[in-house]
């Protein structure tokens, strides 16, 4: 129940991603997130979880297009 705490947490946070390296941090975080809460679903079941794993998603895709708009080589 810490995972989905972490998950209400992350979501409710303003995300401030000033850097490149936070958006990176906070990329990794999200992906830990949904991994772990995607083990908890393949027990129970809950859709509830899916949904949670859907609302990170989008924001894990939000980070993660910012970060790509970034590195440039």
């Amino acid at each position: 129940m810490e995972l989905i705490e972490q998950a209400l947490e992350f979501e409710k946070r303003k995300l401030s991603l000033k850097s490149t390296n936070d958006r990176i941090i906070a990329s990794k975080k999200v992906k830990a997130l949904i991994l772990g809460i995607n083990e908890v679903y393949k027990k129970t079941k809950n859709p509830e979880l899916m949904d949670m794993m859907k609302r990170l998603t989008v924001i894990k895709k939000k980070i993660e297009k910012r970060l790509k708009l970034r590195i440039t080589v």
